[in-house]
């Protein structure tokens, strides 16, 4: 069944003190509102989930494959295709709201198990 969707009325979560984010997803794909505090750090992690990653508001400053990598700053309008895999951190700098699409949707944001997040 088709079900309308209006992003007022998707519940947010607040995810740790710095991070609040909301989902939607169907069986193969999940979009996520999400708004960080500056300063906030997305440790490296990796996925087998293909990510995009649009930034609406503020930077956000990712390392790949590395910490030690070249930094690619993100800045409102911009966006990036992170490989599934592809180990990848994130800085925020400034008051951040991205949007983040994945295929296949996040198992472990769905059941929780994302404890790097909730730190």
């Amino acid at each position: 069944m088709i079900q309308k969707i209006n992003w007022a009325d998707v519940p947010e979560e607040q995810v740790n003190p710095s991070m609040k984010r909301k989902m939607i997803y169907g069986e193969k794909i999940m979009i996520a509102k999400m708004k960080f505090k500056d300063g906030f750090i997305v440790p490296m992690h990796s996925h087998e989930n293909e990510q995009i990653t649009q930034v609406q508001k503020g930077t956000i400053r990712f390392w790949f494959e590395t910490e030690d990598s070249d930094p690619v700053d993100l800045h409102a309008g911009d966006s990036v295709v992170i490989p599934g895999n592809l180990p990848h951190k994130a800085l925020m700098i400034g008051e951040v709201e991205e949007t983040d699409t994945w295929a296949p949707p996040r198992a472990d944001w769905l059941d929780g198990t994302d404890d790097y997040l909730k730190r």
